[in-house]
């Protein structure tokens, strides 16, 4: 019996039809979307909902993700741990945010309330860095040119201030 291989299509010439039949179903935070056909043999990982439900900025620094849709169970993790609180936590989990909204906004860049609060948290996180970098020294190398003086080499470090303290570097 001789068969012909079927012919699969060529991306750059044939465009293939989605099914559209779950087009207008909307599902909860923890699933993402699919085309409905596809090529056999491609991967596809699903797109995040728009407008997913958010943590607070400390609950995603605990979680490791804005999003609770994608706090997926790892190693049977039963809570997240609290990150330490303080002037630095603070900063780092505005800076945590910005990145996860960034990310999200890398395949959502249409969704405008995702935006104007990727906007918000970029300001903020300026705000505290600049008040962090006033009472604490520059974060940063390249901060040091903020200032009158090179004042990158001057103490405490973070770590300093955590022996002294015993508070794990907030300050």
């Amino acid at each position: 019996m001789d068969r012909k291989p079927r012919r699969l299509p060529n991306q750059a010439k044939e465009e293939l039809p989605l099914n559209s039949e779950h087009e207008n179903q909307t599902c909860g935070d923890n699933y993402g979307t699919l085309p409905g056909c596809a090529p056999l043999a491609v991967p596809y990982v699903p797109f995040q909902q728009t407008g997913a439900q958010r943590y607070t900025r400390q609950e995603a620094l605990n979680n490791g993700t804005l999003f609770p849709g994608l706090n997926l169970p790892f190693y049977l993790k039963p809570e997240a741990r609290n990150v330490v609180n303080g002037p630095l936590a603070e900063l780092q989990a505005l800076e945590f945010v910005l990145s996860e909204l960034g990310q999200y906004l890398d395949t959502h860049q249409d969704d405008s309330e995702a935006f104007a609060l990727f906007r918000q948290y970029a300001a903020m996180e300026q705000d505290a860095r600049k008040k962090y970098e006033a009472e604490h020294g520059p974060l940063l190398q390249r901060s040091a040119a903020n200032h009158s003086r090179y004042n990158w080499l001057d103490d405490p470090w973070p770590w300093n201030m955590a022996e002294e303290s015993g508070k794990g570097g907030n300050g």
